[in-house]
């Protein structure tokens, strides 16, 4: 009988403590956005004084020109000139990790520092040597966004958004029955057919990048209207541009995709923020895929044979994390952390189901740490 009331007891702490953390949760509703290939450099030193220039940079606008516009010998203001809202709202109230000037470093684990073998790491907590190329196909194993949407009070309330055809491989639209739009197929349902009809011609009229890759602004029309018609509890956003610039040569380019990505964050923050579903209740992580090369020519570049590629940075901001602005010093992390984060702050233990995958981002779920 003792030990029987022993165990109970036990049981009984358990549960009790169980009920206790999710209690402390604040956030209802989590968004993970990623700006593909988007290096750490830019966004806590700005614009890189080496590349403004056509010879290095290949910019076709003036050098002059992108001075006025990114330029500040103060490496604060620069920073927060090219990326205001990363540096105006979530250092304020959020966390930053990944400037390795200032002993912060956050990096990928899957050894090969390109697109599907990141975006993998990241939506499933560990990473898969298997999967060494972004033609891979479909993606054998769950991601968190899967996992959760077998969960009650989750299942059904979750939204994969992205630029990048692959997205659908990568999310196993097919097994695991997430809703993925994303490429030059993505459909517009705004309830307007007049609207729905210039989107479409839209999609139809505007030069591509590529066949597989929408443009970044395209994106935000569709998402802005799923989020204000579906409400989704769970969503994933990818963002590609910064990527295709860097590429194609373009610095001026990558700048002004960078530029336009915090504002597409801001203004689904400020979307969020102003609709009672969301307001106060929702956390953004904030992310890229993989990092690139430095110096005049391997920023272009990303993989194993660019030095440097595999270091990244991430930002979280929400109720549950606390003000802690940009991180100097800081433990260590991991791409394949985020999987796992996402769970936490809604309450759920991903590694639990699934004992590979990395533990989550403890100081960013604040009081309510796993």
């Amino acid at each position: 009988m003792p030990i029987r009331r022993t165990w109970f007891t036990l049981v009984m702490l358990f549960a009790f403590s169980t009920g206790a953390l999710n209690a402390q949760i604040k956030t209802r509703n989590v968004v993970l956005i990623v700006s593909d290939g988007l290096r750490w450099q830019e966004i806590f030193t700005g614009a890189d004084p080496s590349l403004l220039d056509e010879l290095h940079g290949g910019i076709w606008e003036s050098a002059e020109s992108l001075r006025a516009k990114y330029w500040s010998d103060d490496v604060a203001e620069r920073r927060r000139k090219l990326f205001p809202f990363l540096w105006d709202v979530v250092a304020r109230q959020g966390q930053l990790y990944g400037n390795r000037n200032r002993g912060s470093f956050a990096s990928v684990t899957n050894g090969y520092a390109f697109s599907y073998p990141g975006y993998n790491e990241m939506i499933t907590g560990r990473s898969d040597r298997r999967i060494d190329k972004n033609e891979f196909g479909p993606n054998p194993n769950v991601s968190v966004f899967e996992w959760l949407n077998q969960q009650p009070g989750i299942a059904g309330h979750i939204q994969v958004f992205g630029t990048w055809e692959t997205f659908k491989d990568i999310f196993n639209e097919n097994r695991s029955h997430l809703p993925v739009h994303s490429g030059w197929s993505i459909p517009a349902d705004t309830g307007s057919p007049a609207t729905d009809r210039m989107f479409a011609e839209l999609l139809h009229t505007t030069t591509r990048f590529d066949d597989e890759d929408l443009s970044d602004s395209l994106l935000q029309i569709p998402l802005l209207e799923d989020i204000r018609k579906t409400h989704p509890q769970v969503l994933f956003v990818g963002y590609g541009e910064t990527d295709n610039w860097a590429h194609a040569g373009r610095y001026d380019l990558v700048l002004e995709s960078a530029h336009l990505f915090d504002g597409f964050v801001r203004e689904l923050w400020n979307t969020m923020q102003s609709m009672p579903e969301y307001k106060d209740q929702t956390t953004f992580i904030v992310t890229c895929d993989h990092g690139r090369g430095s110096g005049l020519v391997e920023w272009k570049e990303h993989g194993v044979e660019e030095k440097g590629s595999e270091n990244i940075w991430i930002a979280v901001i929400g109720p549950d994390t606390k003000p802690l602005g940009e991180r100097a010093e800081a433990a260590p992390v991991t791409q394949s952390q985020i999987a796992a984060t996402i769970a936490a702050l809604l309450g759920k233990d991903f590694t639990k189901s699934n004992p590979q995958a990395a533990a989550p981002l403890k100081e960013v779920l604040g009081s309510s740490g796993q």
